[in-house]
């Protein structure tokens, strides 16, 4: 390997494939990252990058000597929630015309902050597919930011089951009072 070629991502294509942009917290993300190369190289792993982010903006007074009195002064405090890297494959070696796709399933903490795009706050996801190489830059896919919503109640309700009637022997919803075909009260 050239000296100057330790500084160059080798010659490949990271795609990473969602079936959606938006998830609720708990989920599971069925993803793919497709990998074309150009070139010969060894890969140590290939992986996705599940990060979470969050920004707070803060305010403090310091004081200035110059203009002699206290001035606000506005930073923003950035914490990462989540880190996680997900292997989908382990040490490859990838040829001139290589062409792969790994499946892999982004697991989503139901336990995560959803996302929040605020005045004073920021909480923000990301995912990227990465072809990693020893000694030179990673080979890296677009970061996608997704969209992450709380579960709704609609997706969390019970599954009812479906009981005969007593008397004309249709299926109804086990929580119903009454049957909705003949109207004959429910025996329990």
């Amino acid at each position: 390997m050239g000296f100057f070629k330790m500084f160059k991502k080798p010659k490949t294509s990271v795609t990473l494939k969602l079936p959606k942009d938006t998830f609720s917290l708990g989920s599971n993300i069925d993803t793919t990252i497709i990998v074309s190369a150009k070139e010969e190289f060894d890969a140590t792993e290939v992986r996705a990058e599940l990060r979470c982010i969050e920004k707070v903006r803060r305010e403090r007074w310091v004081y200035n000597e110059r203009l002699r009195r206290n001035v606000r002064h506005v930073y923003w405090d950035t914490e990462t929630l989540l880190s996680e890297d997900l292997k989908a494959s382990n040490l490859i070696h990838i040829v001139p015309g290589f062409k792969k796709t790994f499946p892999l399933t982004v697991h989503i903490p139901a336990s995560g902050r959803e996302t929040l795009d605020g005045v004073d706050q920021n909480v923000t996801w990301f995912l990227k597919g990465v072809v990693a190489v020893d000694g030179r830059p990673d080979a890296t896919s677009d970061t996608i930011e997704l969209q992450i919503i709380r579960a709704t109640a609609a997706a969390a309700k019970p599954e009812v089951r479906m009981v005969p009637c007593e008397y004309c022997k249709a299926l109804m919803p086990e929580t119903s009072s009454a049957c909705p075909i003949c109207g004959a009260p429910r025996q329990s």
